[in-house]
């Protein structure tokens, strides 16, 4: 199946995926990564950090432009993808398998994600 399927879009262009372990996945869609071309620096947040949603999270800069990364619901961060930070480089190869940002456990509850877009609907939006 593919990822594009299981995940949930923000209009800020943040993904998250709902783990099998309940716990989500988040990080940037193709679109953002796409239209901030070459990725030269990442900054993520510490292991047990909250926010809540909509809290920025991260920053993500590159050759053109710089932009916080904001986070889709409220959570617990559970782990970093720390190996992005010094290969930054990696999120404009593989944005959804190994470019993901962090894993949360949810705080919040699920109405949360009541404005979230199907990344179909998204990618209609975005284009």
């Amino acid at each position: 199946m593919d990822i594009t399927e299981k995940i949930l879009c923000t209009k800020t262009h943040e993904y998250i995926l709902k783990n099998d372990d309940g716990t989500y996945t988040i990080g940037l869609t193709d679109y953002a990564v796409e239209q901030l071309g070459d990725i030269v620096f990442l900054e993520l947040p510490e292991t047990g950090s909250n926010y809540s949603k909509g809290d920025a999270f991260g920053a993500v800069e590159s050759v053109k432009a710089a932009s916080e990364i904001y986070m889709p619901i409220s959570g617990e961060v559970l782990e970093a993808n720390t190996s992005l930070v010094d290969a930054p480089e990696k999120l404009n190869e593989d944005v959804y398998e190994a470019g993901w940002l962090v894993k949360i456990k949810a705080t919040g509850d699920e109405s949360e994600q009541n404005d979230l877009l199907e990344y179909a609907d998204y990618k209609e939006e975005v284009e």
